[in-house]
């Protein structure tokens, strides 16, 4: 049972209905966590600010799902693995790659490497040591990659802990994490 309000679009107002209104538009629907983070026009502009610029960034679309599916599955997030395998999927990424993807992995060697980056930065709270900067470096990413990624892992982080936080209804199909992450 979630444990703060989803706003309905229909009656919101303001600012909230404004940012609300520019996600349907965009994705055709308003998740949960969007109108759950809409009861803080703040909280949502900033959600929605931090993923329109890493947009602008090196990681393409698969490649930024990658890293949502990554920090979900380290933080056992139901409704990020949910959205994000639902997102995955529309993006023509394949069921085996997806469960990959929530375990830290990836059938692309330098995505994969990329992933096992974000593992580690979530499971080590940031205080990664030079072996793990050594190895993504090793798989091709540069400085700006790396604070990519750490930027990518941050924002789903956010999305993660909001989500625990307020308990948000999962308005995408479930996804079972225990098996996608099963060895």
């Amino acid at each position: 049972m979630p444990r703060l309000t989803a706003v309905d679009p229909a009656t919101a107002s303001g600012e909230a209905k404004e940012l609300l209104d520019a996600v349907e538009q965009k994705l055709g629907m308003a998740p949960n966590i969007v109108r759950t983070m809409a009861n803080s026009p703040a909280v949502l502009k900033a959600f929605l600010g931090f993923g329109e610029a890493l947009s602008g960034g090196r990681f393409d679309a698969r490649s930024r799902e990658a890293f949502a599916l990554t920090v979900a599955g380290v933080n056992s997030c139901e409704y990020c693995a949910a959205a994000h395998t639902a997102f995955s999927k529309s993006l023509k990424v394949g069921e085996d790659e997806i469960e990959r993807r929530l375990d830290g992995h990836s059938s692309d060697p330098e995505l994969d490497a990329a992933l096992v980056f974000a593992r580690q930065l979530v499971e080590k709270r940031g205080f990664v040591d030079d072996e793990d900067i050594a190895a993504v470096r090793a798989a091709g990413h540069d400085d700006g990659a790396i604070a990519e990624i750490v930027a990518n892992v941050a924002a789903n982080i956010f999305a993660n802990y909001f989500d625990h936080v307020a308990q948000t209804e999962i308005d995408f199909p479930k996804v079972d994490l225990a098996a996608a992450q099963a060895p």
